[in-house]
């Protein structure tokens, strides 16, 4: 069995033209952090704004590296690990990270969910292996983490307490169900779905209820990221003909086409205080990261 990384690493990134709506450019040009171009995915802000979190393959290894939020020094946090690991997200205290471990056992991949403190100490297993668990995000309150498992035979949505206890499922659909994030407040979930042909956006409730889709089209759209404190939601999409960072209203609605370019723009991620985004995208020949102003 392989782990499902490589599809939610790229489910953003194939093509379907479509005119886009409404494009910023100009004087919110995209503001380059990385220029090493090596592989990048899975951003992450931490709760204070002052680092960025990711995944990046470097010299054959994938990783979870940190970096000053405004640019400087990549650093490896968890440097003894030998085996793949990757996708972490903090704790609204910034005190702590959860993260996806693939355990190797010859040329499969057993992923878990793990914990560690915010310098790569104290690193321990959340949500044992029992099939692929990937995508854990802390709830905005700090008491669960929502993540994708599959478990039941395709990815779906649970839930678990942060000390590792009292698991539920929220979705039960034959299709995929990925990139789950929280709003605010930690009373709804955004989600990409491919339950109704193409992958699209979905939100739901916090328990799992009320699961509607907001995106249609013949186009894929992944990665979505509510606005902190607002109802506005980020995503990635190929609806202008390759894989923008768009936004919207929660109720799909207002579709904006941030960044406009030829080149594959992804994993978008608001700031603690919302007013930009960082993203990863191929625009200067490699794949690095990018910050852009929001209005």
């Amino acid at each position: 069995m392989k782990p499902l990384v490589p599809h939610s690493l790229v489910a953003a990134l194939l093509c379907f033209p479509l005119i886009p709506l409404r494009a910023y450019g100009g004087e919110n040009a995209p503001v380059r952090l990385t220029n090493d171009g090596s592989f990048k995915q899975n951003l992450q802000w931490s709760p204070d704004g002052k680092t960025l979190l990711f995944t990046r393959i470097h010299q054959g290894k994938m990783a979870l590296w940190v970096m000053p939020a405004e640019g400087g020094e990549l650093k490896r946090l968890l440097p003894n690990h030998t085996e793949p690991h990757f996708d972490g997200h903090y704790s609204p205290d910034g005190k702590r990270i959860v993260y996806v471990y693939d355990k190797l056992e010859g040329t499969d991949g057993k992923l878990r969910i793990n914990v560690c403190a915010a310098d790569g100490s104290d690193d321990q297993t959340l949500i044992p292996h029992k099939a692929f668990e990937e995508s854990p995000r802390f709830s905005p309150n700090g008491k669960k983490v929502l993540w994708v498992s599959t478990r039941n035979k395709n990815p779906d949505l649970f839930t678990v307490d942060a000390d590792g206890k009292n698991e539920t499922r929220l979705t039960n659909d034959p299709a995929y169900d990925l990139h789950p994030a929280w709003n605010s407040d930690g009373t709804k979930i955004t989600f990409a779905s491919g339950r109704s042909g193409k992958q699209k956006i979905h939100v739901m409730n916090a328990d799992g209820s009320d699961q509607k889709r907001i995106t249609d089209g013949e186009f894929l759209d992944a990665w979505p990221v509510w606005e902190p404190g607002g109802k506005r939601i980020a995503f990635a999409s190929n609806r202008s003909g390759n894989s923008d960072i768009w936004l919207m209203t929660e109720d799909g609605k207002e579709l904006t086409n941030l960044t406009d370019h030829k080149a594959q723009d992804t994993a978008p991620v608001w700031h603690p205080k919302g007013k930009k985004l960082a993203f990863v995208s191929t625009r200067d020949g490699g794949s690095d990261i990018y910050v852009i102003d929001i209005k």
